[in-house]
């Protein structure tokens, strides 16, 4: 299909699909405690076939234009990935979300590859709204919202149980003009540079 390099650092976003299902779940088990700490992404996923089934989902929804899935791949190996896991282009609203294994942490994978993502869902797709969603607790994926540029809307207080503990819910999201408005700043300031 296609990569999309994120830099010279050998990270790439590409299409995560049905035939990355061993390397899929090998990517789950070696970072499975740290990715389920806030989200219980990928948990359901224990053997090659679950782990086909879990790619499964988005494959359909991506069919369905509801949904989609992508991997980070970091010197050729999934570290992690990027999905909208809601996407409904009659409304202009979808929701971007994120997880990782620990190899592929403090890199900035996640902006990078948001960011294409992002670009692709305002300017190609027509969208108005993009919203990350993180537990208050995963500190992580807060400070990528804000990395992004994203405003903090609100808090969902005890949203929802997960491990034992009632989580509030963070809805964090940035509109088309806005992101257009960042994204000239981004590249005023890298001109700058050179």
């Amino acid at each position: 299909m296609y990569a999309i390099p994120l830099g010279d650092d050998g990270a790439e976003l590409r299409p995560l699909e049905t035939w990355h299902a061993e390397e899929f779940l090998a990517h789950l088990e070696r970072g499975r405690e740290f990715i389920t700490q806030h989200i219980p992404f990928g948990a359901k996923a224990t053997d090659v076939d679950s782990a086909r089934e879990v790619i499964q989902v988005y494959a359909d929804r991506h069919a369905a234009d509801s949904g989609f899935l992508h991997g980070l791949w970091l010197d050729g190996k999934l570290v992690g990935g990027l999905l909208f896991r809601v996407f409904d282009a009659a409304t202009g609203v979808c929701e971007i979300g994120c997880w990782l294994e620990p190899a592929g942490t403090g890199r900035g994978l996640v902006t990078r590859g948001a960011r294409v993502l992002i670009d692709w869902a305002f300017d190609e797709r027509g969208m108005h709204r993009v919203e990350w969603h993180a537990s208050s607790a995963n500190t992580p994926s807060v400070n990528a919202a804000r990395r992004l540029g994203m405003m903090r809307e609100g808090v969902l207080r005890e949203t929802f149980p997960y491990r034992g503990v009632r989580q509030d819910m963070e809805v964090w999201a940035v509109l088309a003009p806005e992101w257009r408005a960042a994204r000239e700043v981004r590249a005023c300031a890298a001109q700058k540079k050179h």
